[in-house]
């Protein structure tokens, strides 16, 4: 029984929609000039969906971005996203909130980024944070990028070893899911830095990926360890990641909670994505 729930979700899914919208079989088979047997065997699990009739089902029951994803994704099919422009008019209400909550968080080092680890917005912990690991922090875009090139002890021992391998594969099985060029190229791009261990793939593939990892930093000359937590701003339901914007709330906790932090929010810190 479990296993006829587990191949039959797309089913679930098509049947659900077609009463929500009261269209029957027969007339989601017109319309796709296909047969109601067809449909048929599409719910029943007994015949597999492909991309391209998804899509037009998506179409002839005039599904959102959101709905056509959970359909490619109950068949076993990558989600799809339109590009949303954080930036737009139209999601000012968004950047407002998002602002808040970065602000909120000081002196917790704090990045809001989209899917790809593009730095959207920054607190001034965040600045204080990385500006004493990188003077060049002014001209980092991407967070990747960021802990991939960091220079120092901090990125030469295992923990942070792990956590770049771990990272690489999380972004390499990303590219295996969309299939697109781009996402084939970061991992590649990333995994040629001199802090990534030779053997990252099968180091990761010993690892479970999490929303937090662990780093170290040197505060007044001494190591701390800090651990890297990342929040989802997302859509509702089981796949947040269904809808567009991704967006992801990066912020960075110390080990030991009485540490002070209040140098990082110093009056005088400027940054390009620092909003406040």
């Amino acid at each position: 029984m479990s296993n006829t729930i587990a191949e039959n979700t797309f089913g679930r899914f098509l049947k659900f929609w077609r009463k929500v919208h009261k269209v029957s079989q027969e007339t989601l088979a017109h319309k796709l000039n296909s047969s109601a047997r067809h449909i048929s065997r599409l719910e029943s699990g007994s015949s597999r969906a492909s991309e391209s009739i998804i899509k037009d089902i998506a179409q002839a029951l005039s599904l959102g971005e959101r709905d056509t994803n959970h359909l490619l994704i109950a068949a076993g099919y990558a989600a799809e996203l339109k590009k949303v422009d954080f930036n737009s008019d139209n999601l000012k209400w968004l950047r407002n909130a998002m602002l808040l909550n970065l602000r909120a968080l000081d002196p917790h080092p704090s990045a809001l980024l989209d899917s790809s680890a593009n730095i959207l917005m920054v607190n001034k912990a965040w600045v204080g944070f990385y500006r004493q690991q990188n003077s060049n922090i002014d001209n980092v875009t991407n967070l990747f990028d960021l802990l991939f090139n960091l220079q120092g002890a901090q990125t030469n021992n295992s923990s942070q070893q792990d956590t770049l391998s771990v990272i690489l594969m999380s972004l390499q099985q990303q590219a295996l899911f969309s299939n697109k060029q781009e996402d084939y190229d970061l991992p590649l791009r990333l995994a040629k830095s001199n802090n990534v261990p030779s053997n990252w793939q099968q180091r990761a593939a010993t690892l479970e990926p999490m929303a937090s990892f662990r780093t170290q930093t040197t505060i007044n000359g001494v190591n701390k360890i800090f651990y890297s937590v990342n929040s989802t701003v997302g859509a509702l339901g089981p796949t947040a990641y269904a809808s567009a914007p991704q967006l992801t709330i990066n912020t960075i906790f110390p080990e030991d909670y009485s540490l002070d932090l209040s140098d990082f929010i110093q009056d005088d810190i400027k940054h390009p994505l620092l909003h406040y």
